[in-house]
């Protein structure tokens, strides 16, 4: 039986989109390209989220990398790439309907130190019993001690927990350590689908046109 919902945070409760980020500084393609590969492929954003860099020290390295004139749109990308934060639409219901039915919810996100700063602004961050990120554990997802460190800090139970994440890589590492689980590919209706195959108490999905409502 599913007690406690785990989520990913990028890309599941928020939308996360380097293309975008990028594209909205104005800068030319050349300086796009640029940008996306010494930043967001960059080894100073991994460090970040193993705990190794703050998100400062990573934008100060990754600028010795890049012309003068790109320091500042460097810096703004490592900085504050989540303002203004996009959430994605129906999560906010949808952790407020599992809240409010009794379930546990729990975040598990490989993220940088910054986290802590933005997280309170994340529509529905008020209904978390916990959660656990990488920086903080010094491993991410999906090795296995950031799944365990989670159950034990809050005493959970794997078979009873259910994980959303976006990426299916991190979802076989929570399966791996006995949790259910689903990817995430963007709609919360799919989503809906997949918690009440397994047993969660939510609401189905409402019927669009023609189609049936799903029982």
């Amino acid at each position: 039986m599913i007690r406690s919902v785990v989520f990913d945070m990028g890309q599941v409760l928020i939308r996360y989109e380097p293309d975008r980020y990028i594209r909205e500084l104005g800068v030319s393609e050349e300086d796009g390209a640029l940008l996306r590969e010494q930043v967001f492929r960059s080894l100073e954003w991994t460090q970040m989220d193993w705990g190794e860099l703050t998100d400062a020290e990573a934008a100060d390295s990754i600028c010795t990398r890049l012309p003068e004139r790109l320091h500042a749109a460097a810096r703004k990308l490592v900085l504050s790439w989540e303002q203004p934060i996009l959430p994605v639409p129906g999560m906010e219901a949808l952790l407020r309907e599992l809240k409010e039915a009794g379930y546990g919810i729990y975040l598990l996100s490989n993220a940088s130190f910054r986290q802590r700063e933005y997280w309170p602004s994340i529509p529905g961050a008020e209904l978390f019993d916990g959660g656990v990120i990488s920086c903080e554990e010094g491993c991410v997802k999906p090795e296995r001690g950031i799944y365990e460190a989670l159950l034990e800090r809050y005493g959970l139970a794997a078979a009873e927990c259910f994980f959303v994440d976006d990426l299916p890589v991190n979802v076989q590492g929570a399966r791996r350590c006995g949790m259910a689980g689903a990817v995430f590919r963007g709609s919360v209706d799919e989503l809906r689908v997949h918690m009440r195959e397994a047993g969660i108490g939510v609401a189905a999905p409402e019927p669009r046109g023609g189609d049936k409502m799903l029982k």
